[in-house]
């Protein structure tokens, strides 16, 4: 059931948790006690698993820890939570800078990943696909692998009919990649861009949860989702945002008038992108 304060589902729509070396179902706990109800929770990068991939199947310890821990949470939850399941596009530095492949070799690696990942998707076990390119600069090869990566995701989801979710660099018009995912047959909005501003053209923003972004995308009455980014990383304890925020910023909303886009961000949005309807997997 929804917090009565709330009355309404409140959805983190991209975080991690690491059940082992992070704080893994008590995020989950600081969550649900703010207000929170439903979650996507994407993997964490698979290096920070401990996995140093050398083909697809070794993505495989990755997204099954991750079902693990999402299904341990889906438990907390007065809603639910879904894994979102790729590969980081940060691996490919390391492949290329740390390990020595070339990046045509680490595009095909990073490909191969994703093609597991779609497993867990075609048979329901996981809700979107994860991808994107990176947001910081690289040299041209690797730029262009990224790409084709990305792209190769964007693929996926239009044979699977699901939503991906994107890390990019930071930017408010991403059309080029609407544009190839329509090409595809992915309707642009199922794109996703994590850690979005407020304004974006092209895909689905994700909007991270500061407090102007939130009140600009309000204002802008488009649809957006809100995210915390939450790392789950003992080291970076302050890293992005933690788990309580979600659930706070809806607070801040509700006491500014901003009722419909509550909505939007929680209810509407959520079911146009993913296809989940927020509403009535609440129990209570």
């Amino acid at each position: 059931m929804t917090d009565p304060e709330l009355d309404t589902p409140v959805l983190d729509d991209h975080l991690h948790l690491d059940p082992d070396a992070g704080r893994g179902l008590d995020a989950i706990r600081d969550f649900r006690r703010l207000g929170g109800t439903h979650l996507l929770v994407v993997n964490k990068p698979s290096w920070h698993l401990g996995v140093e991939a050398d083909a697809g199947e070794d993505f495989r310890a990755v997204f099954e820890r991750t079902l693990e821990v999402v299904a341990d949470a889906d438990d907390l939850l007065p809603g639910r939570a879904w894994p979102v399941l790729g590969v980081h596009p940060g691996l490919i530095s390391r492949l290329v800078d740390e390990r020595g492949r070339s990046a045509a070799a680490a595009r095909d690696l990073m490909r191969a990943g994703l093609d597991v990942a779609a497993e867990y998707v075609r048979d329901g076990r996981a809700l979107a696909l994860k991808s994107g390119r990176p947001h910081y600069d690289v040299p041209e090869e690797v730029w262009d692998a990224s790409n084709a990566v990305l792209r190769y995701a964007l693929e996926l989801g239009a044979e699977l009919d699901c939503a991906v979710q994107l890390h990019t660099e930071a930017s408010e018009d991403l059309t080029e990649i609407a544009t190839w995912a329509e090409d595809r047959g992915l309707s642009a909005h199922r794109v996703v861009k994590h850690y979005a501003g407020a304004t974006l053209a092209g895909p689905t923003p994700s909007v991270m949860c500061r407090k102007e972004w939130l009140r600009e995308a309000a204002e802008r009455g488009d649809p957006f989702l809100m995210e915390t980014d939450f790392v789950d990383d003992p080291d970076r304890p302050g890293a992005v945002m933690g788990p309580k925020t979600v659930p706070r910023r809806v607070r801040m909303l509700r006491s500014e008038g901003y009722d419909d886009a509550i909505r939007l961000a929680h209810v509407e949005t959520p079911a146009r992108v993913y296809g989940i309807d927020t509403e009535a997997t609440l129990t209570g």
